[in-house]
């Protein structure tokens, strides 16, 4: 499984303190983000796949892995790299 490392200056980090528990907030906040994009990635390949013909997977975990597969999800960074280039003349 992947780690995410995020460095907070002192002041941030007693800020955080303040209102929360820092790992939680940080582990609520990327797990509900997931969960909204898987969401989204999901109801697009649906769709998609019903208009195409393409056999839905069984699982969520498969349905995403494909949609990145088949090209029809990419990332952001891919995204933004797309668009970079065709502006690029």
């Amino acid at each position: 499984m992947p780690t995410i490392t995020v460095t907070l200056t002192d002041t941030q980090l007693k800020g955080l303190e303040y209102s929360s528990n820092p790992q939680d907030f940080a582990d609520n906040a990327l797990h509900n983000q997931a969960r909204i994009a898987n969401d989204e990635i999901i109801s697009m390949y649906t769709n998609r796949a019903l208009d195409e013909g393409v056999a839905i997977p069984a699982t969520r975990e498969l349905i995403v892995a494909d949609a990145f597969t088949r090209g029809w999800a990419k990332t952001a960074a891919q995204v933004n790299a797309e668009a970079e280039a065709s502006e690029t003349p």
